[in-house]
């Protein structure tokens, strides 16, 4: 009986932010130019670490990492919204919903566990500075980088499969703007409680394991800028974290509340705007934030652009 009740999906209907007109052209206008400043804010980003010799250091390889992290993040997603803002038909395949989740929680768990090793690296680079050249050598940056990103889509891929394998009988309209697990636990009629557990398990695994890394090491960094007794070495100490905690509490809260909260808990309207801060809003303010509140990143594009135009 129950297979009779089932209906083989083949695609969805992401019903998006607005069904208004005026309003679907406001949002429109507004994730356009918003995903102009992510792409060329952080294609900038990596072009300036690419071009100074004095920026290829650890912790610009590992925002290097993140600004393509957030260039992939943001191209997975703010697409498809703006086609589906303006477009009468808002479908995507199951193939291409499967994808859209894939990628989307993969790049997300990753920048997760980037922003940690980042945490690590202004450990060692504050509390063990003697130290820092041997301990963050290249090898392990790029076991570290290697590691984020292998873990990531490997855990993706679990996710997605359960996911895709759920029974899509109750309706084929995700009341959201792109395919993302909660929103597509509630169309199946089955008792997503595994799926539920699955992500509980992989989000403490990686987002609260990431997470307790970053505060452990804010701890000992914090501790260790305390007992800098001049003024202007605690300023200098802590102005290289502050762009960094920036971005992890903007992140970490919002990914958390997304994924670690319980069930009843669902709101479409809060969850869509939730949504909108880590996949589109934090793409575009990481190298905003990196970048205005660095001395060596503007330091370097000051160079760049005074060379460009005495030639």
């Amino acid at each position: 009986m129950d297979q009779l009740n089932q209906t083989s999906v083949t695609a969805f209907i992401l019903l998006g932010l607005s069904s208004i007109p005026y309003l679907q052209a406001i949002y429109f206008l507004l994730f356009l130019v918003i995903y102009s400043i992510t792409l060329s804010g952080n294609v900038l980003l990596i072009v300036v670490v690419r071009a100074d010799s004095q920026l290829h250091t650890p912790m610009y390889f590992f925002l290097s990492n993140l600004s393509f992290i957030d260039i992939c993040f943001s191209s997975t997603i703010v697409p498809k919204i703006l086609v589906n803002t303006l477009a009468q038909d808002k479908r995507i395949s199951f193939l291409g919903c499967a994808s859209q989740m894939y990628f989307s929680l993969a790049l997300g768990a990753t920048e997760c566990i980037i922003l940690a090793v980042m945490a690590y690296d202004r450990y060692v680079a504050i509390c063990n500075p003697l130290r820092y050249q041997m301990i963050m050598n290249k090898r392990l940056c790029l076991c570290l980088a290697a590691g984020s990103w292998t873990v990531s889509f490997l855990n993706s891929v679990i996710h997605a499969v359960f996911t895709f394998q759920l029974p899509y009988c109750k309706s084929n309209q995700v009341n959201h703007f792109f395919c993302e697990m909660p929103p597509l636990f509630r169309l199946s009629c089955k008792d997503t409680l595994f799926n539920e557990v699955a992500v509980y398990i992989s989000g403490g695994l990686i987002a609260l394991c990431s997470f307790f890394l970053t505060i452990v090491s804010y701890f000992h960094i914090i501790s260790t800028i305390l007992k800098i007794r001049s003024n202007k070495g605690r300023y200098k100490a802590f102005s290289t974290c502050a762009s960094h905690l920036m971005v992890v509490s903007l992140y970490y809260g919002t990914i958390m509340f997304m994924y670690l909260r319980p069930r009843h808990s669902y709101s479409p309207d809060r969850d869509r705007a939730i949504s909108i801060l880590y996949t589109v809003v934090t793409p575009m303010l990481n190298p905003i934030i990196y970048s205005i509140r660095n001395k060596d990143v503007k330091g370097t594009l000051k160079k760049k652009i005074t060379l460009k135009l005495y030639k």
